[in-house]
């Protein structure tokens, strides 16, 4: 939907931006307890011999299964949101009047209470399908993910702010800037 390059122009707008995609991959790392306590839910096979979760095995577990995701998420949604709460504090004890938290899946697990505003990405689908499909995603991944989410249209609704990203990186810009005033 565009929430990479929406968090890169933010950042050089000189806006704070945490991006919870990146915490969820730090919580996961060797030494972290959350990688601990999913390795005890979903089993040893999920490491791989160096001790690195093995993302695409603990992907394929808990996408081609609901209640092993919602497992996952017991497990790993409340230490980012902890992580993305501590940064919006360090941003409000330094003057910051605004940040943003990139959080993809905000309705989701009801972090929009949290938060001031909200701001939807949208394009079409077939344009959400292509752009996974040039990370390298099979269909029944992306049929997997897409499915296991809100509607956009349903997101679309619950936002405060909707920026279409099917246009140039231009008229991107542009509009998060109206968002921001």
């Amino acid at each position: 939907m565009g929430k990479s390059t929406a968090g890169t122009l933010l950042q050089k707008r000189g806006v704070p931006v945490v991006d919870t995609d990146d915490l969820a991959r730090a919580v996961v790392e060797p030494g972290q307890p959350a990688l601990e306590a999913v390795k005890a839910a979903f089993g040893p096979q999920i490491l791989d011999p160096s001790g690195k979760l093995r993302r695409e095995e603990l992907a394929r577990i808990v996408f081609g299964d609901a209640s092993a995701r919602v497992r996952l998420e017991a497990i790993l949604h409340p230490r980012i949101a902890q992580l993305w709460k501590e940064e919006t504090r360090t941003w409000h004890a330094q003057g910051f009047a605004f940040g943003v938290v990139i959080i993809p899946l905000l309705f989701e697990t009801g972090a929009e209470r949290e938060l001031d505003a909200t701001i939807c990405l949208a394009c079409r689908p077939e344009t959400q399908r292509r752009r996974l499909a040039e990370r390298g995603w099979t269909q029944e991944q992306i049929d997997q993910r897409v499915s296991a989410q809100l509607s956009i249209e349903e997101k679309m609704k619950r936002s405060d702010y909707l920026v279409w990203t099917e246009g140039s990186l231009e008229v991107f810009g542009e509009q998060l800037q109206r968002v921001l005033g």
